[in-house]
């Protein structure tokens, strides 16, 4: 499988044949304009690509994979390029093949409760354009003002709403995908089940290995009639963990239930004024819906399970407004905990509920260990951490201590039994950590699905599944305490 390998065409060569197929606007070869391309939302690597194009049409995107296909030219598909792990990274010798210009919403069927979009449609956009039906789109990232629903499809993206309601899986009905040789294939149908094997669920959070999305049927739900958040403010972070499963045990499935540590709530708080507890160690963000007798009576009782479980304060947003309040703090973590760190590293690991406690107490432990701050924020209810480790890229050695950490938050994670990633996807990130999550069979499985739908290896290469070689060098160098990081890569 190619993996940043010299393409069998230079660069002059190869931008000459996409200019013969693309309008000369569509075409970036300047390395001023394919600066901005060399990494996605995960900064600490970086690779310049050879060439970007920016179709306009379907027929343009078929026209490029043909081309590539035939010249054996490595393709590597982005789309807004907030990914956090990797999977958009540009290959030095390759194509990116940028999808921004595919945004239209193309039809919104009420009745059927779908919507027909463009991969470079913004996650929001769609709830916006349901609104007027009474409807939105359920699967809803920190990001949702950015990212577009063709990346949350190759990611499997969540958001603060996806224990109850799902990820991007279980909120799409139909893909249109290009393969790498151009041929168009629809996947899944109109109906809720298809027959033959299930594709849909294989194509959604592939990271793009297996075929470039250029359309997605998604569902929509009828907006809730009444919605409430509750806020619990714990002083002690193991506290909050055992909370969440006390309200699951309870046969509750809030909308949402988030979680924020000390850290990622000063600097939420900071950033927004949402009226987050300072002096707390922890808050429970937890968001019931549904009709209006259904919510007052879980309310009351999630209320009183907070306070068994020893939350020092509950708190229920007195009205839609501060409703909102309260999750644009918890969506504005990131960003919050980008003005008091140089730089910061965030996981993404997914864990059984019960063992909360346990992780963060040992996350705690690691931060101690490594002397690296750590800010949690994450999706409480199913277990999908993201502990954001703060760091500064400009210390000698600090991002190589910051990746090991992380690695071994991950290898927690497996140890747990719960798995490396949630819904920010493998690409280069956790590659590594595939090696821990899977055995060599298993790996080979994955080869083989790849080798069905790409056997040339063209599509985004080097990316999500490892190689049984570099699982075997890991593995000694993770036993020697080796280097682990992708010396390949430009660091930022």
């Amino acid at each position: 499988m190619p993996d940043n390998k010299q393409t069998p065409l230079d660069k002059t060569t190869l931008t000459n044949k996409l200019l013969a197929i693309l309008p000369e606007a569509s075409v970036l070869h300047q390395d001023e304009r394919l600066r901005p391309y060399e990494c996605d939302g995960l900064s600490a690597y970086r690779q310049k690509p050879m060439v970007v194009v920016l179709p306009n049409t379907i027929d343009q995107v078929q026209a490029v994979l043909r081309m590539c296909h035939q010249y054996q030219v490595p393709v590597v598909a982005r789309g807004a390029g907030t990914g956090l792990s990797g999977g958009a990274l540009p290959l030095e010798y390759g194509v990116l093949l940028g999808l921004a210009k595919f945004k239209n919403i193309l039809t919104i069927d009420a009745k059927k409760r779908i919507a027909v979009v463009q991969p470079g449609v913004r996650n929001l956009a769609i709830s916006k354009a349901a609104d007027i039906y009474g409807l939105y789109y359920a699967p809803d990232p920190s990001s949702q003002i950015a990212c577009t629903i063709g990346g949350n499809v190759a990611e499997n993206s969540g958001g603060v709403h996806c224990l109850k309601y799902g990820l991007t899986v279980h909120n799409i009905q139909q893909l249109k995908i290009l393969t790498m040789q151009g041929e168009l294939l629809t996947i899944g149908g109109s109906g809720l089940d298809s027959p033959g094997y299930d594709l849909l669920a294989l194509m959604t959070g592939s990271e793009g290995l297996l075929g470039v999305i250029v359309e997605v049927t998604v569902k929509l739900l009828p907006k809730p009639e009444r919605a409430q958040v509750i806020l619990a403010a714990f002083d002690d972070v193991v506290k909050a963990g055992e909370a969440v499963g006390n309200v699951i045990a309870d046969g509750i499935i809030p909308a949402g239930l988030e979680m924020m540590d000390k850290l990622a709530i000063q600097a939420a708080e900071d950033f927004v004024h949402a009226g987050y507890p300072l002096d707390a160690a922890a808050i429970l963000l937890c968001e019931l819906d549904g009709s209006n007798a259904e919510v007052s009576e879980h309310v009351s009782r999630v209320r009183d399970i907070l306070l068994t479980s020893g939350a020092m304060e509950v708190r229920t947003a007195k009205d839609e407004a501060e409703r909102l309040v309260f999750w644009k703090g918890r969506k504005a973590a990131f960003p919050a905990v980008g003005r008091i760190s140089p730089d910061y590293y965030c996981m993404d690991g997914t864990i059984p509920r019960k063992q909360l406690p346990r992780v963060l107490q040992t996350i705690a432990d690691l931060s101690k260990e490594y002397n690296l701050p750590v800010a949690n924020v994450f999706h409480a209810g199913d277990g999908n951490l993201h502990p954001l480790i703060l760091y500064d890229a400009n210390k000698a050695g600090e991002l190589e201590r910051t990746e090991e950490f992380g690695g071994k938050i991950l290898e927690l994670c497996v140890e747990v039994g719960g798995t490396i990633t949630g819904e920010h996807g493998v690409g280069v990130e956790k590659i590594n950590q595939m090696c821990v999550q899977f055995q060599s069979l298993e790996l080979t499985q994955f080869h083989a699905v790849k080798a069905a739908f790409d056997p040339d290896g063209l599509l985004n290469p080097g990316k999500a599944v490892p190689t049984l070689q570099r699982c075997a060098e890991f593995g000694a160098m993770h036993v020697h305490k080796g280097e682990l990081a992708f010396p390949e890569l430009e660091r930022f």
